[in-house]
C-alpha cells in the first residue's frame, strides 16, 4: 500500500534538494526509436487506488508497438489485488507486492501468467507487505508489521521473519548486509529515525542506525555508501539523506534533502524534485551534478516512479497525474530528451524491462 504517497507525496517534493560533500574514486505518441539490445519491453505497475482493488499492470511490447494496459488480468481472468506497492524480475520470475491484500504475487515475465501466489499474513491479519529486494537467491519484504519475510526463491516458500522496526519501508544491500528503512509511517506524528542492519549469513537484526525522521528511501552505490531519504514530518522537521558507510556501518553525512526516493545508475542517482524535475546526482563525487535530467521542457505533473535501463541508459519516469485517473510512463533518453510515452492505469509507480 502506498497511503502515504497518496496523500502526502505532494508536500514531499515541495523543498528543495540540498547536496553537499566529496566523494570517492496507451500506445506512444509517436513511433519512438525503440531499443536495439535485447529487451522485448516494459511492464508497468499501476497501484490503482487505495481500498478500490484495481491495481494493473500494462505491458508494452518493443516489438510490434503494442500496449495492454492490463496484462495480468487478460491472461489470469482475474486482478491483482489492492495498491500493487512494488515489482521486480529476479531470475526467470517476476514478483509483484500487493500491500493492502498482503500478498507476493509471482509471475512468469514472458507471459504474464500467475506461478503461484502467496499470502502474507499472521492470524488472518495482513501484514502489509511493502518492497521486495533480492541476495543469492533469497528475495526480502518488508512488511509494515514491522517484519522482513525471507523468501527461497527456488521453493517460493517464506522460510522466516525477521523482527525489525516500525512500518519498514525500502531496503538496499551492500557488504553482505541488508538495511531496512523503519519508517514509523502509520504513526503520525511519532515517526521512526532508524535504520536496521541484518547479516544476510544469520540472517539476523545487529544493529540499528539513527537517521532522519520518517526514513523511507534507501538505496546503495557501487562504492559500499548506502543513502537513506527520510522525509521529516512534514512540518518543523524537514527532510534529509543520511550516507552510512557499509564497511563501519558509521554515519558519513547528514544533509537537508527534499525528496523519498532515488535509483542509481552507475555514478548517477536520479531523484524526482519539485516542478516535475530530475535531479541528478553524482555518487562518486556526492555532488548535485545536475538540477533537471530533463532538457527538452518535457513537463511531468506528478512524477511517481523511477527506472533506469542499464542496457540503453534509457530514464523512464512515470507520472501520476492527479492520483485518481490513468498515469502515464515517458521514455527520455541518456541526453534526457523524450523518446515517447505510453498511457497506463492509476498511479503508476515501477517499471521494470523484459529481455527476449
Amino acid at each position: 500500500m502506498k497511503q502515504l504517497k497518496q496523500f502526502a507525496f505532494i508536500a514531499l517534493f515541495l523543498g528543495t534538494s540540498i547536496f553537499q560533500g566529496c566523494k570517492k574514486d496507451d500506445r506512444p505518441e509517436a513511433e519512438p526509436e525503440l531499443p536495439q539490445a535485447e529487451r522485448k519491453g516494459i511492464y508497468v505497475l499501476c497501484e490503482g487506488l487505495f481500498n478500490a482493488n484495481n491495481t494493473s499492470l500494462s505491458y508494452f511490447n518493443y516489438e510490434d508497438r503494442s500496449l495492454i494496459t492490463d496484462k495480468f488480468a487478460s491472461v489470469n481472468g482475474r486482478g491483482l489485488g489492492d495498491t500493487g506497492n512494488d515489482m521486480k524480475i529476479y531470475g526467470s520470475k517476476m514478483y509483484i507486492v500487493v500491500n493492502v491484500s498482503s500478498t507476493l504475487e509471482i509471475v512468469n515475465p514472458h507471459t504474464g501468467a500467475s506461478i503461484k501466489k502467496l499470502d502474507l499474513k499472521q492470524n488472518n491479519v495482513g501484514r502489509q507487505p511493502r518492497y521486495i529486494t533480492f541476495n543469492s537467491n533469497k528475495g526480502y519484504i518488508s512488511n509494515f508489521d514491522g517484519t522482513v519475510a525471507v523468501l527461497d526463491t527456488a521453493s517460493m516458500e517464506i522460510e522466516q521473519y525477521i523482527k525489525v522496526g516500525r512500518n519498514p519501508e525500502q531496503m538496499a544491500i551492500a557488504n553482505g548486509k541488508l538495511y531496512v528503512a523503519n519508517s514509523g509511517g502509520l504513526d503520525y506524528p511519532n515517526y521512526g529515525n532508524t535504520v536496521s542492519v541484518i547479516d544476510l549469513k544469520t540472517l539476523q537484526e545487529t544493529k540499528k542506525i539513527t537517521v532522519g525522521e520518517n526514513p523511507r528511501g534507501v538505496v546503495a552505490d557501487q562504492y559500499g555508501d548506502v543513502y537513506v531519504l527520510s522525509t521529516g514530518n512534514y512540518a518543523d522537521v524537514k527532510s534529509s539523506m543520511t550516507t552510512i558507510d557499509s564497511k563501519t556501518d558509521q554515519v558519513k553525512t547528514a544533509v537537508n534533502f527534499s525528496g523519498g526516493s532515488m535509483v542509481i545508475s552507475g555514478d548517477y542517482g536520479y531523484i524526482p524534485a519539485s516542478g516535475g524535475k530530475l535531479k541528478v546526482f553524482n555518487v562518486k563525487t556526492e555532488q548535485l551534478e545536475k538540477e533537471n535530467f530533463i532538457t527538452d521542457n518535457t513537463k511531468i505533473t506528478s512524477p511517481y516512479g523511477l527506472a533506469v535501463d542499464e542496457l540503453t541508459g534509457e530514464v523512464f519516469v512515470t507520472d501520476a497525474k492527479n492520483y485518481t485517473t490513468g498515469g502515464e510512463v515517458f521514455c527520455f533518453d541518456k541526453e534526457g530528451k523524450k523518446k515517447y510515452s505510453i498511457t497506463v492505469g492509476i498511479n503508476p509507480n515501477n517499471v521494470v524491462f523484459i529481455n527476449k
